[in-house]
């Protein structure tokens, strides 16, 4: 019987080896195979570089205006949205039919829901209280696109939009002529011009501007915020840019068609707004300098309620600037159509308010008149002893200004140590206002938001704002001027952006979260309070950009998103952007409602990667218009 053969020790540890080493070489060859699938999947799916994003924007048609000119592809290829590996689980299948949008009727191109003239009528009228928001209810609101007019054109590029208009974008005469002699708007046969004019500055803003700037500091970087009430098409504002002052803008809409119109789409920042019996939209110690030019506000009535009003909203420091009735008016009363007595009257009570006020008046030269509120209220506080009223106000919540009533008592100052301390911290100078840590943040006023996540914040929207650049190549391009924030935050996608030709107005959703628009207004940004369940105070194809950061997550179980993109149709000019971010099937549902509006759209990766569940859609309003109403 032969000998049965046992392999020796050795030869055993040997083959061991072999198989170990083997088994090392097969993993890692499967690892390798594995990373270069997933580069090669992520590099295909990224858009990161520009023959990447030409190629989205051919087969999509998503074509930026400035490639009108370019041959259009074909529409069958719109539909061929391709996700790639990691969006091939389905997402882009909807559970429901998707909804296609018809066109309103042309008499809606200019409709403002929340300030719509017809619907105006039913409210009472005193205070103008008819003119204030009143938005549809959900039984009333359009499931229409808001058509663009006959013949509309893309607006001038800035800076040449602020002196250029196109007619047929808003086809509105009235101003022309009504107020011809003092130059706000000329009508140069398809163009209207804006010479720079207004009431009390019929030389021209410019010039205007310069002799407030003889009278207080405009360019030292102090001032950087600014409101104009009753701001006709925005001239102080637009003519303000050139000094590093940004102007918040406001006018009803009323007699005076399409102020606030003709303003954006100069390209300069504005809203429809008014001073009735509500709180203006924006935080208290929000503006440097606030403005009048025969805005016909009634500062002397309802017991200074307009004044105390603009108290808030003025940072300490900060200048009250008058001009207009009645200020100078041994020389204009006949031209005013009022008597002496009336007029003088009127600023003795206007000059008494102010001192019950606690503000300080700077000086009154020819057709100015300057005011300036105190740094803090310690003197004001004491003063309460002689000036019985305004009281100071018991209010906890100085900033809250959403549907919120005028108080006539004046909104307190954070208090302070001494009398030369600047209530609720000094502000920087522009521009490294822009970057300073708030003093809102600073002084830990914002719940859960610290300095350190402040700087975070601000890297973090760097970064975000690097791929934005990469996404869309137009956006450093001047492509866009008017930019709104539907979710601002703490203003980092704004600061982003501050080096470039364009303006945010950043928007704090209200009651969703902290309250952060102070802070906003601290680094030197503008922004509104809002609900995006309702209308925003603007009219149709008033922005160039949306940006939408988790804004369907916030209000997908508050009102019907599809609301809110009809919204954002209404705002966006055709051949508008927006950037929406979110999660993956929030945006599926939000991409099958564009399409029914028709938008061009894309789902592209999150800047992070593509195994961020939070994604980026991209979409560009289509250019249409709607047909002449005796064709229709």
């Amino acid at each position: 019987m032969a000998k049965e053969h046992n392999p020796s020790p050795k030869t055993l540890h040997l083959e061991s080896k072999r198989k170990r080493i083997a088994w090392i070489i097969s993993v890692a060859g499967l690892c390798s195979i594995f990373y270069i699938l997933g580069a090669w999947q992520s590099t295909t799916t990224s858009f990161l570089n520009n023959n990447n994003f030409a190629a989205v924007t051919a087969k999509f048609q998503c074509n930026f205006p400035s490639y009108r000119s370019a041959k259009k592809q074909s529409p069958s290829k719109s539909s061929n949205l391709d996700f790639h590996a990691h969006h091939q689980v389905g997402f882009n299948e909807s559970s429901s039919v998707p909804e296609n949008f018809p066109a309103c009727d042309l008499n809606f191109s200019e409709y403002t829901p929340c300030q719509d003239p017809r619907r105006a009528r039913k409210f009472a009228n005193d205070m103008l209280k008819n003119m204030e928001r009143h938005c549809p209810r959900k039984g009333e609101l359009l499931r229409c696109l808001i058509p663009a007019p006959p013949n509309y054109k893309n607006p001038f590029k800035w800076p040449i939009s602020r002196d250029y208009a196109w007619f047929d974008n808003i086809p509105h005469r009235e101003l022309s002529i009504e107020k011809a002699v003092q130059n706000w708007i000329q009508v140069e046969g398809k163009r209207f011009r804006f010479p720079g004019g207004g009431t009390m500055f019929p030389r021209g803003a410019d010039v205007y501007i310069d002799d407030i700037n003889a009278l207080i500091p405009l360019t030292d970087g102090n001032i950087r915020t600014a409101l104009d009430t009753g701001c006709g098409v925005a001239s102080w504002g637009a003519y303000l840019l050139k000094r590093d002052i940004l102007t918040m803008s406001f006018a009803p809409r009323d007699s005076h068609e399409a102020q606030v119109q003709f303003a954006l789409e100069r390209g300069v920042p504005a809203m429809i707004g008014i001073m009735a019996s509500e709180r203006i939209p924006y935080p208290a110690r929000a503006f440097d300098m606030a403005h009048c030019s025969r805005c016909l506000i009634p500062w002397n009535q309802f017991d200074g309620l307009y004044l105390i009003e603009v108290d808030r909203v003025l940072r300490p420091g900060g200048y009250w600037i008058l001009s207009g009735p009645p200020i100078r008016w041994k020389k204009y009363y006949q031209g005013w159509e009022r008597t002496k007595e009336d007029l003088k009257q009127e600023q003795d009570e206007i000059e008494d308010l102010a001192k019950r006020l606690c503000w300080k008046k700077v000086v009154e030269k020819d057709d100015l008149a300057i005011w300036q509120k105190p740094i803090n209220h310690v003197e004001c506080v004491q003063s309460r002893k002689v000036y019985k009223t305004p009281h100071i106000c018991k209010s906890n919540n100085p900033d809250a200004a959403w549907y919120k009533k005028m108080e006539t008592c004046i909104t307190p100052l954070p208090e302070v140590n001494s009398s030369k301390e600047v209530a609720g911290g000094a502000l920087a100078k522009w521009p490294e206002r822009a970057f300073a840590v708030p003093p809102r943040i600073s002084r830990r006023s914002i719940p859960g938001i610290t300095a350190k996540k402040f700087q975070e914040n601000n890297k973090l929207w760097g970064e975000r704002v690097n791929y934005y650049k990469k996404l869309i190549p137009p956006l450093t391009q001047g492509r866009y001027r008017n930019v709104i924030d539907m979710n601002a935050n703490l203003g980092g996608f704004a600061a982003a952006l501050a080096k470039h030709p364009l303006w945010v107005m950043n928007v704090v959703t209200a009651d969703s979260g902290p309250d952060t628009l102070g802070a906003i207004y601290e680094r030197g940004f503008i922004g509104t309070y809002q609900d995006w369940c309702e209308a925003f105070s603007t009219y149709p194809r008033t922005y160039d950009l949306i940006h939408a950061d988790g804004v369907f997550s916030i209000y997908q179980d508050r009102c019907d998103i599809t609301d809110v993109l009809l919204e954002m149709d209404r705002i966006l000019r055709p051949e508008g952007t927006a950037i929406i971010r979110d999660t993956v099937d929030v945006l599926v549902k939000a991409q099958a409602i564009a399409n029914g509006m028709r938008w061009k759209s894309q789902i592209m990766d999150h800047e992070t990667g593509p195994f961020n569940p939070e994604k980026i859609l991209i979409a560009v309003k289509t250019y249409w218009t709607g047909k002449p109403i005796q064709q229709q």
